[in-house]
């Protein structure tokens, strides 16, 4: 097998072919950044079949390339730039480092570590993913808008504003404030200007969530038929988890988002930890989602819960716990998504003995 190492930059991409068995390279090409040189390169790859594209960091730098070859019929393979690192600095030449020596460790380290994934066209999950970053940068700065407006009130009225504060109870209180002095006037002033901002970021997240909304009814997913996971939700872990195919077993999506704990054995002792790895945001939605079940008497995550505390676990211990379990929840129903027609999930959650 032929691998195709690319190495890619902003402005140009460097590609590197090595042949598998041997990492003997046949040969290295340069182009620009450009659709005219993407053509370039294919016609120039087309000298060595079967082959297979290994390109550095293909879901940032190497986006639209590895994009453009799937949407070519080509094979393209992400390789993370801690692989090709670690490639580099085992092979010969120690720590010489330049565009084509990191592209044929990009190749290399497909090739012989395997320290590489397939990449698979884009469909909803990456818009969904768009939509949930859209959605998570609106409500954080809409979070700091109200606490500037928070700050103001608290200097124009005695006690200052209530936590929850929504535009239209800042708008209330400010009716009744009566400045006494130039500063006052223009905090009132500002504070308007915030008001309006707020409004206007409510909106844009109302639009956010019916776009989220209308792409799941277009691609179902049975994530929703599990308690405590609605559109948005489930858009978040779509999002995080990106093409549900990349994890073999519910062990592997436990272990990406972090919900897998960790063992820690030496001799005779042995004992698990919390993981601090894996995907945080995912691991976020699963925590949301527990919270919910833990809060929801119907539920068999409340049943789950209450039955790893009467064991003698703590709150945190049994809130992990549940989070493995929902791990595997949500890979099987994300698995059944991917594999044809939505399948009904009966139970929400299916509980370990």
């Amino acid at each position: 097998m032929i691998i195709i190492g690319v190495d890619p930059h902003k402005a140009s991409h460097t590609a590197t072919v090595l042949e598998g068995t041997t990492s003997t390279e046949l040969g290295t090409l340069r182009i620009t950044a450009s659709l005219q040189d993407y053509q370039r390169l294919l016609a120039w790859a087309g000298a060595w079949v079967p082959r297979q594209w290994a390109i550095e960091n293909a879901d940032g730098l190497g986006h639209h390339l590895a994009q453009w070859l799937l949407a070519h019929g080509e094979e393209v393979l992400d390789v993370p730039p801690t692989a090709t690192a670690r490639f580099r600095s085992l092979s010969r030449g120690g720590r010489r480092k330049n565009d084509r020596i990191d592209a044929a460790a990009a190749a290399g380290s497909a090739a012989v570590h395997g320290d590489s994934r397939r990449v698979f066209p884009e469909d909803h999950t990456d818009a969904l993913a768009l939509l949930a970053e859209r959605r998570q940068s609106l409500s954080q700065h809409r979070t700091r808008l109200l606490n500037q407006l928070h700050a103001l009130l608290r200097e124009l009225i005695p006690g200052g504003a209530p936590r929850s504060l929504t535009a239209t109870r800042a708008a209330q209180l400010l009716r009744r404030v009566r400045p006494t002095g130039t500063a006052d006037r223009v905090r009132r002033e500002v504070a308007r200007d915030l008001i309006a901002e707020v409004r206007h970021h409510d909106r844009l997240v109302a639009a956010n969530t019916e776009q989220i909304r209308k792409m799941l009814i277009e691609h179902p997913t049975t994530l929703t038929e599990i308690v405590g996971i609605g559109p948005v939700l489930a858009a978040r872990i779509l999002a995080g988890a990106g093409n549900p195919r990349r994890f073999p077993t519910a062990a592997a999506f436990a272990n990406y988002s972090g919900t897998a704990p960790i063992q820690i054995a030496s001799a005779e002792h042995s004992r698990h930890r919390l993981s601090r790895y894996g995907n945080r945001d995912l691991n976020s939605a699963i925590h949301s989602v527990a919270i919910i079940q833990i809060r929801t008497p119907s539920s068999a995550g409340y049943a789950y819960y209450a039955k790893k505390r009467d064991e003698g676990k703590t709150p945190r211990e049994a809130i992990r716990c549940l989070k493995r379990q929902l791990a595997s929840t949500i890979w099987r129903a994300m698995t059944n998504d991917c594999a044809g027609p939505p399948v009904q999930i009966t139970q929400p959650m299916v509980m370990a003995a």
